[in-house]
C-alpha cells in the first residue's frame, strides 16, 4: 500500500488585498516579490478559515509549516491602488506535504488573472524543523471529495 493521499474540495477561498504604493516598483506596478507576500497571506488565511491557527499549532502541538517549492506565473501587473483578490485551494496532502494552487486576479467583473502558483509546503516540527506527517484530523474543517 502506498501513503494515503487527501483530496480536497477544488473550492476556493479569497482574500481581498488592495494594492499600496509601498507595493509597488518605480512603474507604479506590484513589485514582483509582493505577489509572493500576497499569495503566503492567502494560505496563511486558508489555513485559519478551515480551523488552523498557526500559533496555536505550534505552541499546543509543536508544529509548524514552511514552503518547499513555488512555482509562480505572472501574467498582467497589479496596479497602484487596485483591488486585488487572492484565491486559495489546497488539492493535496501526503504525508508531511500539502500542494497548495493559488491565483492573484483582479477584484472586477472580468477578474482578469495577473498570477498563478502551486505551492509546495511541508508540515514540519517547530523546534527541529523535521518532516512530520500531517495529522490526520488537521484539516477537519475542510470539504473533501
Amino acid at each position: 500500500m502506498g501513503e494515503q493521499s487527501l483530496q480536497f474540495d477544488r473550492g476556493w477561498h479569497t482574500l481581498p488585498v488592495r494594492v499600496y504604493y509601498e507595493d509597488t516598483d518605480a512603474q507604479g506596478v506590484v513589485y514582483f516579490a509582493n505577489y509572493l507576500r500576497f499569495m503566503e497571506r492567502g494560505r496563511t488565511e486558508w489555513l485559519r478559515a478551515h480551523g488552523v491557527k498557526q500559533s496555536s499549532l505550534m505552541r499546543d502541538s509543536n508544529l509548524c509549516f514552511g514552503l518547499l517549492d513555488t512555482n509562480i506565473r505572472f501574467l498582467l501587473p497589479g496596479r497602484f491602488d487596485e483591488e486585488l483578490v487572492v484565491m486559495t485551494r489546497v488539492t493535496e496532502v501526503r504525508g508531511a506535504r500539502v500542494q497548495f494552487e493559488q491565483a492573484v486576479r483582479r477584484d472586477s467583473p472580468d477578474g482578469e488573472l495577473l498570477a498563478s502558483a502551486e505551492c509546495m509546503a511541508a508540515c514540519l516540527a517547530a523546534d527541529s524543523y523535521k518532516p512530520k506527517r500531517v495529522p490526520v484530523d488537521l484539516f477537519r474543517h475542510a470539504d473533501m471529495v
